[in-house]
């Protein structure tokens, strides 16, 4: 579904003449093409998934941020604005982010879901929260407010 999404996307882009949006899609596609041609390769023979397609844009996502970062130390101001677009274009094909209130609420049903009481339970409650909310929360929030909540 999502791999239909990408696709019609880049043609939306390629008629509306939007270059940034037509290069990045592009190039997300010919990455998930690649990854099916591992995939056939070690003999899963099947094309990679949504779960999958959602790792690969958040990983560009990162590297994206990282040469912003970069970028912005150097001065190149318009270099990091590009990449801010392109960020945003692959962001529009993720799922939302819970906001800091909502992972608030779902760190503290994860705490009570492992029965978590030390500090020392944070991984049962990271793992809880990866598989139901993965790519979604800002894990270095939950690291902080698992600090507050277990000693």
């Amino acid at each position: 579904m999502l791999r239909r999404k990408l696709q019609t996307a880049l043609k939306a882009a390629s008629e509306q003449a939007d270059e940034r949006a037509t290069a990045v899609l592009r190039l997300v596609l010919a990455a998930i093409h690649e990854r099916d041609r591992r995939a056939r390769d070690a003999g899963g023979g099947e094309a990679v998934g949504d779960a999958e397609i959602e790792g690969l844009l958040r990983e560009m996502v990162a590297e994206r941020e990282a040469e912003i970062a970069r970028c912005e130390s150097r001065a190149w101001l318009e270099r990091a604005e590009q990449e801010a677009r392109e960020i945003a274009i692959l962001r529009s094909f993720l799922p939302a982010r819970l906001g800091e209130a909502e992972i608030r609420a779902a760190v503290d049903e994860a705490i009570r879901a492992v029965g978590a009481s030390k500090l020392k339970d944070a991984g049962k409650v990271i793992g809880w929260l990866k598989e139901r909310h993965d790519g979604r929360v800002d894990f270095a929030l939950v690291r902080r407010i698992l600090r507050e909540r277990l000693h």
